[in-house]
């Protein structure tokens, strides 16, 4: 009973959540600010034809890319203008994210900013030097006075460049409103793009949603090229499909005499000439763009790098960017019923591709006969949403059941339909957590260490690990792994997202010679080891996980390395590196006195700026850069 209690409240607060999420999209959509056509004007080369490297809603690993990508001619020191009156309200200089980044409040209430910058105009550079060398660093974040550093339309605010964590040079454009909201500057009518491209459709899928989901006979998602006839894209053969589904779709958008893969900013979906869903990627919460993870299948997206749009609202998703009152977009099949379904997808430009196809509902049907030969007993399961399913086949020539241990009861698991020599049996794991499977006289043990509940705190202990979920670590309901292989600890997998870190305490087993050097490392697919530290208490470690995956303690004990590249009396540079933790911070002094070293991490050199550039470089230099395990190095020159 109170299993039956706990879902249908689940159930009901789900559908409220639903509700709530209509209306606040309702809401977002008419509060945006309307576009005031010829109100900015074009950041660069203004009054001259252009191209993007990047589109707003443009998916990225993380996050919605939240502005334009703007083409210098793949060269920095293009002259970058402001787009309306206003006034430099934030400057920022940073090694990685935005980099060297202005922003300019407007009358309107909006703010633009400017980012990757080479360098910024004097008034403002000469304020930002003498704030770095009052601070000694070079990063720094600063907010002027209103007045202090006004701005006419058309004014040179800066020079583009290829700062931060830039992959070439380009100025990255945003419009935001006073709560952060990322606007799409294109809605503002810059008459330097011509887009008369429709977006190209790469890819559709479709994704069982229920444990009765049958998708052309199978509990799986289906993947199709669709093919493009006359400007029209269909898939090449009817669909036969039962249960709930949703649509999935890749799409790109590419503007006119240019090859860049860009954004699509619209997909809506129509069933039997009904709209049933649409999103909108005009305007994205900057605090909510890593939602990114759950508008796309991110177990896809993490095993392949193919980003398949949602075409239905996934639960745990809260953007504001969703038209899908009806069951959040899923399509309910019937047995026997005919659905024509018809995707359009539209760019910035209104420019538009569609898909067409058609759903035939199929009733479930089992087949008592295997086709197919084996030579000996095979098991094999995975985890689709909340459905585990199975995969079973052996030497016999009609399906035999699967024993299941739940609380230590033995269950039939009967197969749901065959393929080929197997069998499937699909079991609802809300129902409670198998132990191990058993078949044909083989056990296999499923390791399905707990349920974790989305939207509330929760703490995991097993004898390896401690892990404290937050209210909001999770999408949706995760069937957890947790397990140590020798120094190695490893939660759930990286095919599935972390909405908000999580806080994880291990004990190592092999003793850690000096603790003040060692952290956790996340261990990546390939050979990639990213630093994220944690405190020790006695021989324990506690550390922030933002992502699932691999874990290990590693000791730093070597210091980076420094190699000078050239010096004068008016610039000295360094290379700088480390081969574990990563550089931390460093230290420039000549004769004693602190000099400005900027860090270009992308080539790993850091360059000196002289606060008065009268005065040449002389003297005693000594650089010292320390890791973020505390190894320190120091080069010695003089000029």
């Amino acid at each position: 009973m109170l299993k039956i209690k706990n879902y249908l409240t689940l159930k009901l607060n789900k559908r409220l959540a639903l509700l709530f999420a209509y209306i606040f999209t309702t809401l977002a959509a008419a509060a945006q600010p309307a576009p005031e056509q010829g109100y900015f004007m074009f950041p660069i080369k203004p009054g001259v034809r252009n191209f993007l490297s990047g589109s707003m809603g443009e998916i990225r690993a993380t996050h919605f890319h939240g502005g334009l990508d703007i083409k210098t001619d793949q060269r920095e020191g293009l002259s970058v203008y402001a787009a309306a009156d206003g006034y430099i309200s934030r400057v920022k200089m940073s090694t990685y994210g935005y980099g060297n980044i202005i922003y300019v409040t407007h009358p309107n209430g909006l703010t633009t900013t400017y980012s990757h910058l080479l360098a910024f105009y004097d008034p403002l550079a000469d304020y930002v030097l003498q704030k770095q060398y009052e601070k000694e660093t070079f990063e720094l974040e600063l907010f002027p006075e209103k007045n202090l550093f006004p701005v006419k339309k058309g004014q040179i605010i800066a020079l583009s460049g290829n700062t931060g964590g830039s992959g070439g040079p380009h100025l990255h454009f945003e419009i935001r409103d006073a709560e952060d909201r990322l606007y799409n500057p294109l809605r503002w009518g810059f008459k330097e793009i011509i887009d008369t491209t429709p977006p190209d459709l790469l890819g559709f899928g479709i994704q069982p949603l229920n444990i009765h989901a049958r998708i052309n006979g199978e509990f799986e998602r289906k993947e199709f090229t669709p093919k493009k006839t006359n400007g029209v894209h269909t898939l090449p053969d009817t669909v036969f499909a039962h249960g709930l589904i949703g649509f999935e779709l890749q799409t790109i958008d590419r503007y006119d005499d240019t090859q860049n893969r860009n954004g699509t900013q619209d997909v809506t979906v129509f069933v039997n000439n009904k709209q049933v869903y649409n999103h909108h990627i005009d305007r994205v919460p900057f605090e909510l763009s890593k939602q990114v993870s759950q508008h796309v299948n991110y177990n896809v997206y993490r095993r392949t790098g193919r980003t398949f749009q949602k075409a239905y609202v996934d639960y745990g998703n809260d953007l504001p960017l969703y038209t899908a009152p009806q069951n959040r977009g899923r399509l309910n099949i019937q047995a026997d019923s005919i659905y024509h379904v018809r995707l359009v997808a539209k760019d910035t430009y209104n420019n538009a591709s569609t898909l067409t196809f058609v759903v035939k509902g199929q009733k479930l049907v089992f087949t008592q006969k295997l086709n197919g030969k084996v030579t000996k007993p095979q098991l094999s399961y995975e985890i689709i949403g909340n459905i585990l399913k199975v995969n079973a086949s052996d030497t016999s020539a009609t399906p035999r059941n699967v024993e299941m241990v739940v609380n230590n009861q033995r269950l039939m698991l009967v197969p749901s339909y065959t393929k080929g020599a197997a069998s499937v049996s699909l079991y609802d794991l809300r129902g409670g957590l198998p132990e191990s499977l058993e078949y044909c006289g083989t056990s296999t043990p499923l390791n399905l260490q707990a349920a974790i509940p989305s939207g509330q705190e929760y703490s995991f202990t097993n004898r390896d690990m401690t892990i404290r979920f937050e209210k909001e670590s999770l999408y949706d309901t995760l069937y957890l792994h947790a397990k140590k292989e020798g120094d190695v600890y490893t939660i759930g997998d990286f095919y599935t997202p972390l909405h908000k870190p999580v806080k994880v305490t291990i004990t190592p087993g092999t003793p850690v010679t000096d603790k003040s050097k060692a952290a956790v490392y996340y261990l990546g697919q390939g050979k990639g080891r990213g630093m994220l530290g944690g405190v020790w208490n006695g021989n324990s470690i506690t550390f922030s996980a933002r992502a699932m995956g691999k874990f290990k303690v590693l000791e730093d004990v070597k210091a980076p390395t420094i190699k000078l590249l050239s010096k004068s009396p008016t610039q000295i540079r360094f290379r700088i590196g480390d081969d574990l933790s990563g550089v931390n911070s460093f230290r420039c002094e000549v004769n004693g006195k602190w000099l400005l070293m900027k860090y270009e991490h992308k080539t790993a050199t850091i360059y000196s700026e002289k606060l008065d550039k009268s005065i040449p470089l002389s003297g005693k230099v000594v650089l010292k850069v320390k890791d973020n395990a505390g190894n320190e190095a120091e080069f010695v020159t003089t000029i």
